[in-house]
């Protein structure tokens, strides 16, 4: 199995809907980190899972759409708290629409808030 892996960072604000969060409640920015891992059995004929600038290009497309935003005005988050668990499932289900490898077998995305939590979300491609 061949895991292929990018990381980035980037700023973007929330506020959480629950009614006892405390500060989180307010308007605030957290740094992310996010890590995308592809997987794959099979790589194509030029010894490649994805073509890494491909992929790069895509990546850094998706996380444009959420850099210095706040996750709360954007339409994937309408009705959901914007909890990093959120985050992390979209930031995955869009990365899987977005990427046309068929040779990839699952996704899975590691999501750093800050330096304090990380959430992960894989999606098996299979299905």
């Amino acid at each position: 199995m061949y895991t292929l892996s990018l990381n980035r960072t980037f700023i973007a604000q929330h506020f959480l809907t629950d009614e006892d969060a405390g500060p989180e409640n307010e308007l605030h920015s957290h740094l992310y980190r996010v890590e995308l891992m592809i997987e794959g059995e099979e790589l194509d004929p030029h010894g490649y899972l994805v073509d890494i600038i491909d992929l790069n290009v895509q990546f850094d497309a998706l996380l444009d759409h959420y850099r210095d935003k706040s996750l709360n005005d954007l339409p994937e988050f309408a009705g959901l708290n914007p909890s990093i668990e959120h985050f992390g499932r979209i930031l995955c289900e869009q990365m899987d629409k977005a990427l046309y490898a068929p040779n990839v077998t699952a996704i899975s995305i590691k999501l750093y808030k800050d330096t304090v939590a990380w959430v992960m979300y894989d999606l098996d491609r299979l299905e």
